[in-house]
């Protein structure tokens, strides 16, 4: 059943009033990659009635009163991807299409979505029932932050929204909890994952004081202070709160909340869905996501990668949290019956793909390590890289009848595989002979040494192992497959030479003009975004150089795709247009 998001749905279903009301920038798809659809079923389940309200127009009250006033609170998220980065491409031009709008084009997703949702309720709504905002937008967004876009360091989008109350990262159990305190009346600034503004600070002493937000503003060194003490506080398990000050207020930022249990993932992941888009929103035009999510299927959250740029280390956490194979298994029974299933599952992982069941005992135990990373620039001895798990719910699942086809369209670590000397083989000969198809990719980002060792990258030997294994195995398979490179240009610490050094690489090693190169775009709560402000190193607080000029940033792009021959499916061709980049989805 579809989530109400008209008045003539709530008549139907006998409803007056419902408990919580979600304004969302993506356009409703009622799939479990949709976080605000995830949420709403969640809440559901667990008796609250909910309904969405999807890129609602600001000029009027049409889209915002359709479905009344909630009982309890509203729900703010400006979608998927942080509207910012929806709206504008890496080198600050606006981008003409997105995804997740009715026909693909970008004209319902306001810039700052999640202040103009806030602000559009406060218009039309006078008796004021608490707001919450979430979300990758307001989770990255929940301190005091860089904002690229502005060149300015911008306070919490909790102070800046006017919102009542924060929910960070993946927000099942917080705002559980939330509603219920809501419904019962009960104080709710006790719950982890929150945060709230406060006139005093906290009196608790497992609370960390961040430098305020006047002094980071005017001081790089108290920013990056800041940042670390942030993001050395993002696991559950070992994790403290903070506070802020900014002007007369605080900021108090709860500990996150707990990680879930297999068997809380297993029960929001078997829940109902549609796997389509709202018919009231189907009829407004066809939605470019939809191919990429209908049929998608998460088998955890996390990653324990840390790449610099990436934020899924805040936003989903460094812990993997995986699904049972039988709940998975048990999805994908269930959408061979769904009517629109045409037999192809168009991805099975996660942040990673290979990342699937994998832990370490010390990071359960004691939270992650606040000084080390597990994988970089080599992998840690007690983080066991094992790919049994996922080869053999890829073995079952290829079983089961109606499934034609299971692609891995995740991003998969090639480390990792090098690095699993019992099973890297075979989980690579099950993903080249069953899950893809024709070509494989990954994302070495990078091949300069100091480049990838800001990037939190490993090195590039194990690139090239990688991909004379990749040859092999095809050769055993006798199968005519390529892989495709995922590059950044422009990231801190590339310059002229590092980026001649990457093409000479991509033109000798690999002997193909890539089609997957972005420049960098710093986005908020990431270490290669602090890097990118203070221009320093984040490892030893050195400086090192940073392209600031768009221009400059765009000859890096187009040097590494100018025309050359290259070698692809055995053919020599020139390339000689620039593609444009694939929308990639995080999820929420």
């Amino acid at each position: 059943m579809y989530i109400p998001t008209t008045y003539n749905e709530l008549t139907k279903l006998g409803i007056k009033q419902l408990d919580i009301i979600f304004i969302t920038g993506d356009v409703y798809i009622d799939v479990s990659n949709d976080g605000v659809a995830l949420l709403s079923k969640y809440l559901i389940s667990k008796g609250f009635t909910v309904g969405i309200i999807s890129q609602p127009n600001l000029d009027n009250d049409f889209d915002i009163s359709r479905l009344g006033e909630p009982k309890l609170f509203w729900g703010v998220s400006a979608g998927c991807v942080d509207s910012m980065v929806a709206n504008y491409t890496s080198l600050n031009k606006p981008r003409q299409k997105d995804d997740l709008t009715p026909g693909g084009i970008n004209n319902k997703r306001p810039d700052r979505a999640t202040i103009q949702y806030v602000n559009l309720i406060k218009k039309y709504y006078k008796s004021r029932k608490p707001i919450i905002i979430g979300g990758i937008e307001a989770s990255l967004r929940r301190i005091s932050h860089y904002d690229y876009w502005t060149d300015s360091i911008r306070r919490s989008i909790l102070i800046d929204s006017k919102a009542d109350v924060l929910i960070y990262g993946m927000a099942e159990k917080a705002i559980f909890e939330y509603a219920n305190s809501v419904k019962n009346n009960t104080d709710y600034k006790h719950i982890k994952g929150l945060c709230y503004l406060s006139n005093i600070p906290p009196i608790d002493s497992n609370f960390i004081e961040l430098p305020d937000y006047q002094t980071v503003k005017s001081d790089k060194n108290e920013f990056t202070k800041m940042f670390n003490l942030f993001y050395q506080n993002c696991d559950p398990i070992s994790a403290k709160g903070l506070y802020q000050k900014t002007d007369n207020r605080y900021l108090i930022h709860n500990p996150p909340q707990n990680h879930l249990t297999t068997e809380e993932i297993d029960e929001i992941y078997s829940l109902d869905f549609e796997h389509n888009v709202h018919p009231y929103y189907k009829e407004m035009g066809k939605i470019p996501a939809l191919d990429t999510i209908q049929f998608s299927i998460t088998t955890h959250r996390g990653c324990f990668g840390e790449c610099n740029f990436c934020a899924i280390a805040v936003h989903q956490g460094r812990t993997i949290i995986s699904r049972s194979k039988e709940s998975i298994l048990s999805e994908i029974r269930e959408i061979t019956k769904n009517k629109f299933f045409k037999g192809i599952i168009s991805d099975l992982g996660g942040a990673t793909a290979n990342m699937y069941s994998m832990n370490c005992d010390i990071q359960c135990k004691f939270g992650s390590c606040k000084n080390k990373s597990c994988v970089s620039p080599v992998h840690c001895k007690n983080m066991p890289i094992n790919h049994k798990p996922i080869i053999d719910l890829l073995k079952e699942a290829r079983k089961i009848p109606g499934v034609k086809k299971i692609f891995i369209s995740s991003g998969i670590r090639y480390d990792m595989i090098i690095d699993d000397k019992k099973y890297g083989n075979e989980y690579l000969k099950a993903v080249l002979n069953h899950h893809i198809s024709g070509q494989m990719k990954i994302a070495p980002e990078h091949i300069n040494a100091n480049v990838l060792k800001l990037m939190n990258k490993p090195k590039n030997d194990k690139l090239i192992e990688f991909i004379e294994k990749f040859k092999a195995i095809n050769k055993e398979l006798d199968k005519k497959q390529f892989l495709t490179y995922y590059f950044i240009a422009a990231h801190p610490g590339a310059g002229e030479k590092e980026n001649s050094e990457l093409k000479d690489f991509i033109k000798t090693q690999l002997n193909f003009s890539p089609e997957q190169i972005q420049v960098f775009s710093p986005t908020p709560s990431t270490y290669s975004t602090l890097q990118y402000y203070t221009m320093k190193s984040n490892i030893d607080e050195s400086n090192i150089f940073v392209e600031k000029k768009n221009s400059l940033k765009a000859k890096q792009k187009s040097d590494l795709q100018s025309n050359y021959p290259i070698q692809k499916n055995n053919k020599t061709i020139e390339k000689k247009n620039d593609q444009k980049k694939k929308n990639r989805y995080s999820g929420r």
